[in-house]
């Protein structure tokens, strides 16, 4: 009989889920935060690009690049908030950036992102993140508040407010389609309903005055078009001349609506495709 029960115990002992690994800020330099279960996830290979092969965002790789490295080097650095058009590099840059920085000081800054969803859990992320003591920016994309989300207002008081504010080691860097994080027409009906519509409006404006640092993204005109994809093209060493690669480049883009380094990457990936080369 105890033969049999040690069998059993020892069956399900291997069905069972492994613990999960304790959060260890410095086993990788990038880590998503899932907050149902209270942990970092190591990502040992980020998705990014060269920081050279952003093409017409030069000025906010340049103030972002500098922010970045002011707060890595254990200097004031401001948290960033980088918004506008859809595809033109936000999200690419924060993630180049970072990897600019470690390229130069190994190990310097940690990256975690934060899902949109998980912001109500900030205030804890935070609060291991200071206990861990490693430089790291917190990253949230696609940033937004719609109808009755009040999950602002925590935002809002880990940026700035409460009585500790933010951790000393920690940046918060947020990309968004709206420069004030809020649709017009949510605005536009705090003030219809308040007793003072000023200062209701007032309130979801502040959020993005938290942020220290704002950068604008748009779209792109064809000549940066064109020099994002040369630039793809002579990267990853593809063979095939200029009078060649633009008129399906331009066709490209008529066919999307649009000129961004999204849709430039996106054509790049095509034309890798059908010349049989790999993007390594």
């Amino acid at each position: 009989m105890n033969t049999l029960l040690a069998r059993i115990a020892d069956s399900l002992e291997r069905l069972a889920p492994p613990p999960p690994a304790a959060n260890d800020l410095n086993s990788a330099d990038a880590f998503v935060w899932h907050a149902d279960q209270n942990r970092f996830e190591p990502v040992h290979s980020v998705n990014r690009l060269d920081l050279s092969l952003l093409k017409g965002i030069e000025q906010q790789c340049e103030t972002l690049l500098e922010n970045t490295r002011q707060f890595a080097n254990g200097l004031p650095a401001n948290n960033a908030l980088l918004w506008g058009a859809r595809g033109a590099g936000k999200s690419s840059l924060v993630k180049s950036v970072h990897g600019e920085i470690n390229r130069a000081q190994p190990g310097a800054l940690a990256l975690v992102e934060i899902h949109r969803e998980d912001i109500p859990t900030l205030p804890a992320l935070l609060t291991m993140i200071k206990t861990a003591k490693r430089r790291t920016v917190v990253f949230c994309d696609d940033l937004s508040f719609d109808g009755e989300d009040a999950s602002y207002k925590s935002l809002k008081a880990v940026l700035e407010g409460g009585l500790e504010g933010r951790p000393e080691n920690v940046l918060f860097y947020a990309t968004s389609n709206r420069r004030h994080l809020m649709p017009r027409d949510m605005m536009e009906n705090e003030r219809s309903t308040a007793i003072n519509p000023s200062e209701a409006v007032e309130e979801k404006v502040s959020l993005s005055d938290r942020f220290g640092l704002w950068l604008g993204f748009h779209n792109s005109d064809q000549a940066t078009y064109f020099a994002m994809i040369e630039g793809y093209i002579e990267h990853f060493g593809l063979d095939i001349p200029e009078d060649e690669w633009r008129p399906q480049a331009i066709e490209w883009s008529v066919t999307r609506g649009a000129r961004s380094g999204r849709v430039a990457w996106q054509f790049l990936q095509d034309l890798a495709g059908r010349l049989g080369v790999s993007l390594t």
